[in-house]
């Protein structure tokens, strides 16, 4: 329990000091597209353009939603693969 503890509490302490030295930095993620990928602009909107033209177009949200949750489910079977608990 106190392993937990003094791990979220470095978590924290890491988080809040990157959100204070964030606002010093000078990089340019955005600079036409994510690390320089035109296809993923700064506005967003990938899965409704994606989807634009489509009978699914009203469901981006949902379809989003469940692209994220396998993708995560995906990476979570991988992980527990490659690195099992003992």
């Amino acid at each position: 329990m106190t392993r937990k503890i003094v791990g979220w509490s470095l978590f924290v302490l890491l988080a809040v000091i990157l959100q204070y030295v964030s606002r010093f930095w000078d990089f340019r993620f955005w600079s036409g597209g994510l690390f320089g990928i035109d296809m993923l602009r700064p506005q967003g909107g990938l899965v409704a353009q994606w989807l634009r033209g489509t009978p699914l177009a009203p469901y981006e949200l949902l379809v989003w939603l469940v692209g994220g949750f396998l993708s995560l489910s995906a990476f979570e079977w991988l992980f527990s693969r490659l690195w099992p608990l003992r």
